[in-house]
C-alpha cells in the first residue's frame, strides 16, 4: 500500500473529516534532505474535521502527528499540514 494510501486510511479512520486531501509533493524535493528515489516522503495535508473544533493550531498539528507517528518515524521525511474545522476559512 502507498504510504499516501496510509496516511488517508488512518487520518480517515481516526478523524472522520468532511474533507481530506494527501498530496505527495516528494518530486518538489529532489536533491533535497530527505528525498530518496521512489518518493514517498513528503506530503501535504488537506483536512477538515470536527474533530478541530476549539483546538488551537498546534493541538491539530500534534493529533495528526500522533496518528501518523509511525510513518513520521519511518519514510516519512516532510509533513504539511492544513488543518480546519468545518467553516474556517
Amino acid at each position: 500500500m502507498r504510504t499516501a494510501d496510509i496516511i488517508t486510511q488512518k487520518l480517515t479512520e481516526a478523524l472522520a473529516p468532511q474533507s481530506l486531501k494527501v498530496d505527495d509533493e516528494s518530486h518538489l524535493h529532489a536533491g533535497h534532505s530527505g528525498h530518496r528515489e521512489g518518493g514517498q516522503t513528503h506530503y501535504r495535508v488537506y483536512i477538515v474535521s470536527n474533530a478541530f473544533e476549539n483546538k488551537t493550531r498546534v493541538e491539530r498539528h500534534r493529533l495528526i502527528n500522533g496518528i501518523l507517528s509511525a510513518e513520521l518515524s519511518g519514510g516519512v521525511h516532510a509533513l504539511a499540514i492544513h488543518a480546519s474545522a468545518p467553516g474556517e476559512g
